[in-house]
């Protein structure tokens, strides 16, 4: 088996926090998802989470405006520069401190940075990978407070900048005569955002109290007047300046008299108030088209507005939801605005001249805790702490449905075996079937005492379903074509944690915390076959594919490995040590030493079933091989530090004689204007508290094709998959086997070798050049020709080029032709071939999902059509003619329309 699997994307988490951003052309926006960037390509439907991550969670993005760079910033102020053309990391910077904003000038050839009270301009970097890429030119000082926001005017001539102290400052980025830095006053709460009109210097600046102030300036931007070479400079003031290159600005909120001659100058022109709701709503997030003049202001209570400058004239006012509006951005076009909430995790793009949504996603509320493979692998259903079971396409990242009817957290979650059934077990009490159909619940349910179930699963053939309960220690068993409970299996004397079905037999298997695995017989009255007694707490159990063996997970960090029939132990994985857990702020242990929580929660088999694959309460995944019992690899699903249980050491910087400093909630409502939490105080919620949530893995599975597998942890649903574009695993190889004399066979028309030799060789462009050299008439021959060895090695890989090539029926007929020509031979070993078979499946099952759309909108235009040619040649009554005249002529022009689309 191989372990060579690499990150690929993450879904379930749209936005955290920072500003978003859309690309050149306007069709995609970059989106911070905690300490990892995703990308949504509107246009195409789908959406990718770059592979590179930050130190700590995202608060800044900058595109440089070719769209081939972008800088990351987190909260710490560490900065990555990365490409996106090749999705990598170019340099790492450092700032020291939180940084506010950053932006790129129009040209591309600087940008700034806001940190503390100064704003740093900085040389653009190059597009290939040097030294020092963040090149200092330029340090302005000016606001006494933190700065907020950046904009540039077009010609890349001047910058300016907005602060917390309620002034807006002007700077040159260049040297000019008339212009080094000007401040501008006139609001009475901190700048949020501050714009300048097209091709000029014209200012609008807006703050948190819904306070627009449009600022005109006497001077053009072709009027202003480059500095003599020839006059002494800040640098030759101050040689220590001057050694390290670096100039710097201090601007003045009073300049003398004299320096105001023949300067620039600001007079306030017009000064608007448009915050409608009262008091407790402030202004949080702004956006300015400067081509269309369109305004776009979003608040603490959700609303946005949209208006027209210079006159104010309000478009549209609509509410995202009850939650402030944390970031606002809008297109190239103009046509498009994308909002996020950082309260909800919510994304939405508007397009606001059709006021319809080209993008509506949310992840869970809270934790995700469940999650389960459909069984083509095409869909993940996830259950989380908010009561919500969402079901997610794996191709495009989006989630498709969403079910709200629980009214608590839900526990479990799984497919049925036709894979149009989702089952969810919660702790209300309850336990729902929704269909994929019609997307709605179908079935619930209950106990005849209320429980809180814990687990669940349901049987091969789609008929029992299976639930524990954790506070009546029994397990119930429900009929899915009645809905009537069937049975109740009592036994057990502690909590059950979880339960599974064999895959080919009615045999149930329930892990409880009373230190026994009970297999219960479902065909024999539902008695108890075997108990198997546990060193300690067992927390889940799950059965290989093939049915052949069960693996438990107990509270002692052990897995052990047991025969279903024979009741016996064959193995035991002690994985307390692989675990590695994080230390939390407030521990006063490292994590060698502590002895909390150091067990796996989550298990799963393979495709295969040669690994196991497990997790707990730690950032990492452990894959074990089963036979020889030994760890293969580990894999870090996270290294972002703003999540708890992280560090491995004491920091000892942090711990004082009352405690940690972690206890001192600093941000209590900092986002609604409190810095702390006073009596009296009417603005904010004095219940908010600033928290680090806890790095953790709650659920993991391996897709159904072997390709993938899942985890749903603090982070969001994590995917990974196999990479084997860059690992050369050939297969028998010898020193004849060549590309060279694969390309020989080709042309001397001995199709079979060169087949044979390109798998052997292993590949992927070298089969596929092979495959698609055989004339379709000589398939037939050619499969029947095959070694026995190679036809599922070539099943995988017909699989796999099924979901990506545009030669639809020609690797149809090659997959058609093996399973009819080999099918039987390969019921013998239907066990290992299963994963071959999935993947085969989850590529069928998407073309077909597309190929049907597409016909039938073809056919509703062709009814649509045929409809129109009937209207033509009928006579309508002398009264109706009239009456009818319009409406003829709207037909005639809509079926010569049709006929120019047919």
């Amino acid at each position: 088996m191989k372990y060579n699997y690499k990150f690929s994307n993450l879904l379930g988490t749209f936005y955290r926090r920072g500003n978003l951003t859309f690309t050149k052309d306007g069709n995609s926006l970059i989106s911070p998802v905690g300490n990892r960037v995703s990308i949504f390509h509107l246009k195409n439907n789908n959406a990718e989470t770059l592979p590179l991550a930050t130190r700590c969670n995202i608060t800044c993005v900058a595109l440089s405006p070719d769209g081939s760079l972008g800088i990351l910033v987190d909260e710490e102020g560490s900065a990555i520069l990365i490409s996106l053309v090749t999705k990598s990391v170019l340099n790492h910077f450092s700032f020291h401190e939180p940084v506010t904003s950053v932006s790129f000038s129009p040209d591309g050839r600087k940008f700034v940075v806001c940190k503390g009270n100064v704003a740093l301009m900085y040389h653009a970097p190059a597009k290939h990978q040097e030294f020092n890429a963040f090149v200092l030119d330029k340090s302005f000082y000016g606001p006494y407070d933190e700065t907020t926001c950046i904009d540039w005017t077009d010609d890349s001539k001047c910058f300016a900048v907005g602060s917390k102290d309620m002034s807006t400052w002007v700077f040159g980025a260049e040297r000019w005569k008339n212009l080094i830095y000007y401040s501008l006053g006139g609001h009475k709460d901190a700048i949020v955002s501050c714009f300048f009109q097209e091709d000029s210097l014209d200012l609008y600046t807006l703050s948190a109290d819904a306070n627009l102030c449009v600022w005109q300036c006497d001077t053009e931007l072709s009027q202003l007047l480059p500095r003599d070479p020839n006059e002494k400079s800040k640098q030759q003031e101050n040689p220590e300046r001057e050694e390290t290159g670096v100039e710097e600005i201090r601007g003045s909120a009073n300049p003398a008299p004299e320096e105001k001659v023949g300067r620039v100058r600001y007079t306030k022109s017009t000064r608007h108030f448009f915050n409608k709701e009262g008091d407790f709503t402030t202004l949080t997030s702004s956006a300015f088209h400067k081509k269309l003049h369109l305004l776009v202001t979003g608040f603490s209570s959700g609303m946005f507005h949209i208006h027209e400058l210079p006159d104010l004239s309000l478009i549209h006012s609509l509410s995202i939801s009850d939650q402030r509006v944390s970031a606002i951005s809008i297109n190239s076009s103009g046509d498009w605005i994308a909002f996020g909430c950082t309260g909800l995790g919510q994304l939405l793009v508007w397009e606001w001249q059709s006021e319809s949504y080209v993008l509506k996603q949310q992840g869970h509320f809270n934790n995700m805790v469940a999650l389960s493979y459909s069984p083509d692998g095409q869909h993940i259903v996830t259950g989380g702490d908010d009561g919500k079971v969402k079901v997610w396409d794996t191709s495009s990242g989006f989630c498709f449905v969403t079910f709200t009817d629980h009214t608590s957290s839900v526990t479990a979650v799984t497919f049925t075996s036709t894979g149009q059934v989702v089952l969810s077990a919660s702790l209300d009490g309850t336990v729902r079937a929704f269909s994929l159909h019609r997307y709605r619940n179908f079935r619930t349910f209950t106990s005849p005492r209320p429980s809180q179930f814990s687990c669940l699963a349901v049987d091969s053939s789609g008929d029992i379903v299976c639930a524990g309960a954790r506070d009546s220690f029994e397990v119930y068993v429900w009929s899915m074509q009645t809905g009537r409970l069937l049975d109740i299996l009592a036994g057990h004397e502690g909590p059950v944690s979880s339960v599974a079905f064999n895959p080919w037999r009615s045999l149930l298997a329930t892990a409880s915390w009373d230190k026994t695995v009970r297999l219960w017989d479902m065909a024999d009255s539902w008695r108890t076959t075997e108990t198997l007694g546990i060193g300690s707490e067992a927390l889940v159990v799950t059965f290989r594919p093939d049915g052949k063996q069960l693996a438990v997970a107990s509270l002692n960090g052990q897995i052990t490995l047991w025969d279903p029939e024979k009741g016996n132990q064959t193995g035991s994985i002690e994985g307390r040590h692989d675990l590695q857990l994080g230390r939390k702020d407030l521990d006063k242990v490292t994590a060698k030493h502590s002895s909390k929580g150091k067990s796996f929660t989550a298990l799963c088999y393979s495709a295969d079933g040669q690994a196991l694959l497990a997790g707990g309460a730690s950032r990492y995944v452990c894959i074990y091989h089963t036979q020889e019992q030994i760890l293969a690899k580990k894999f870090e699903i996270s290294c972002n530090h703003s999540l708890d249980a992280m560090e491995e050491f004491l920091d000892r910087r942090k711990m004082t004689e009352f405690g940690s400093i972690a206890l001192i909630d600093e941000g209590a409502g900092e986002e609604d204007g409190v810095s702390i939490s006073l009596p009296g105080v009417r603005k904010g919620d004095m219940s908010s508290r600033h928290f680090k949530p806890e790095i953790r893995v709650s659920a993991l599975r391996f897709s159904p094709t072997g390709r993938s597998f899942a985890t749903t942890s603090t982070e969001g649903l994590l995917l990974y998959s196999l990479d084997s574009s860059s690992v050369f695993d050939p297969f028998q190889l010898d020193e004849e086997v060549t590309a060279g004399s694969v390309r020989r066979a080709l042309r001397n028309g001995d199709w079979t070798l060169g087949i044979v030799m390109g798998m052997r060789l292993n590949e992927e462009q070298l089969l596929q050049e092979a495959l698609e050299s055989v004339p379709c008439t000589d398939i037939v021959v050619l499969c029947s020709s095959l070694p026995e060895l190679y036809v599922e090695r070539l099943l995988v890989f017909v699989a796999a080029q099924l979901e990506r090539s545009r030669h639809l029926q020609f690797y149809l007929t090659w997959a058609h032709q093996l399973l009819m020509q080999h099918g039987q031979k390969m019921k013998t070993r239907s066990i290992s071939l299963l994963p071959a078979i999935h993947s085969l499946q989850k590529s069928l099952q998407s073309h077909f999902t597309h190929v049907s759309k597409l016909c039938d909108w073809n056919r509703y235009n062709m009814k649509f059509a045929v409809c129109l040619s009937k209207q033509r040649g009928v006579k309508h009554k002398l009264e109706d003619s009239d009456t009818s005249e319009s409406d003829s002529e709207l037909l005639t022009d809509s079926q010569g329309e049709a006929d120019m689309q047919l």
